[in-house]
């Protein structure tokens, strides 16, 4: 990990800089496989899916007996977490529901909203070395407390045209049947355009590598909805002498264990401290499995000093993390002051791992200082909200006068017209 001891501020652009690549060559390459799945579904499919899964798969779509199959291939401790899970998430978003509200703007005009469920949405889900069960969760309890009427999920296959067990045991348990055995840009594509098997949707979730992001941003362009713009997963601690350092230590690897284009940074305005948590990341490193992926990120992270807590609040703020850990005295009067972050977890036993599985908060989350902007997955993000209005006669008569002046200032007569063709019928 580098380290910045006492940064300019002139110096705080260059040094929060994500690990960047030259994109160019990857957007011709994923142009080309959308295209050709948009061309010849399915074929395209199973070419892509053998060619980069090394999967011969002739049915992508799972059946029951291989959901079924799957459950009893998974430990009893592992389904009662995932359980546990799924009721901490469903309890914390079913509270994103709003009622619909009548709002009398004047006299006899009535103004309102309503959510309405997107129809199709479709749902990735990263598998490989980590697969992600734990996103399924997260994306299908909001798309169903949405009410969304139709969820595709895809996911991509081992070598033997097999999905992992706990993807489809999450799957199930959260309601989800539709699932296909389909990874990177050729489910991006099937899912845009739809093929001979797979259900075209309206809106596309999930996080995934940079072929994946690539493919939806491309298909965001044909105006095929994302859920956000997304890179790779990153996390910055703001610490103080109050913080554990083999804590935020395991908080900077578990980031960091999540892929070599992963990102972790602190922030701290103790010497003593910083140099505490380097030898505890040294320490802890050796005794990771994916220790050789976890250092590949650990050389785009950062340790840096800072001279007070403002300034770490301010440096915190610029870097608008997708995770973002209050491990200081008075962590939530801290964490008040933060206005750029996708999830904020608060205090020394508040770790990132909590949100990414189980305390119920979404772990789906903008990447790449798109937080500065962009919020996190949440029921929201699966509807669409309509408004509607109703006019009384008296309504249309009250408002007519105003109406008329901004359509006629505007010179758009036929809009007037439509206002005193009816107060001339009513009077």
């Amino acid at each position: 990990m580098k380290k910045y001891i006492y940064p300019e501020k002139k110096e705080w652009t260059e040094m929060l800089m994500r690990p960047a690549f030259d994109n160019s060559l990857l957007k011709e390459k994923v142009f080309s496989i959308l295209k050709d799945i948009k061309q010849n579904g399915d074929a395209a499919v199973k070419k892509y899916t053998e060619q980069f899964d090394g999967a011969a798969v002739e049915n992508f779509k799972v059946t029951q007996a291989e959901i079924d199959n799957a459950e009893k291939n998974i430990s009893d401790e592992l389904k009662q977490a995932i359980k546990i899970a799924a009721k901490n998430i469903r309890n914390f978003h079913e509270k994103q529901l709003t009622q619909i509200e009548k709002i009398e703007t004047q006299s006899g005009v009535f103004c309102w909203r309503k959510s309405v469920g997107i129809e199709k949405v479709g749902l990735y889900i990263p598998g490989g070395s980590a697969p992600l069960f734990s996103t399924i969760l997260m994306l299908s309890i909001p798309a169903q407390i949405a009410g969304c009427k139709e969820i595709i999920l895809c996911s991509p296959p081992d070598k033997n045209g097999n999905l992992h067990p706990a993807i489809l045991y999450a799957a199930n348990l959260s309601g989800v049947h539709n699932i296909y055995k389909i990874g990177g840009v050729q489910a991006i594509g099937a899912m845009a355009y739809g093929t001979q098997t797979i259900p075209k949707t309206y809106k596309i979730f999930g996080p995934g590598n940079q072929y994946v992001t690539c493919a939806k941003q491309l298909i965001q362009q044909e105006g095929i909805a994302i859920d956000m713009p997304a890179g790779p997963s990153e996390v910055c601690v703001l610490a103080d002498d109050s913080a554990n350092a083999a804590f935020v230590a395991s908080d900077l690897l578990s980031q960091a264990e999540h892929g070599a284009d992963s990102q972790a940074v602190l922030i701290t305005v103790s010497e003593t401290l910083l140099n505490n948590i380097e030898e505890e990341v040294k320490k802890q490193l050796n005794n990771l499995p994916r220790k050789s992926i976890a250092e590949k990120a650990l050389d785009n992270s950062k340790l840096i000093l800072v001279k007070n807590i403002d300034q770490a609040i301010e440096l915190a703020n610029e870097y608008a993390s997708e995770h973002l850990i209050v491990a200081c005295e008075n962590a939530e009067s801290v964490a008040e002051q933060i206005v750029n972050a996708g999830s904020v977890f608060i205090g020394n036993y508040s770790p990132e791992s909590a949100g990414d599985y189980a305390s119920g908060t979404n772990h789906t989350l903008p990447t790449n200082g798109f937080a500065r902007a962009y919020s996190g997955v949440c029921v929201d993000s699966f509807v669409k909200k309509i408004t509607f209005q109703r006019l009384t006669q008296q309504g249309l008569q009250g408002i007519s006068q105003a109406v008329i002046a901004m359509a006629e200032a505007e010179g758009l007569d036929a809009h007037a017209k439509a206002i005193s063709l009816r107060i001339k019928n009513l009077n």
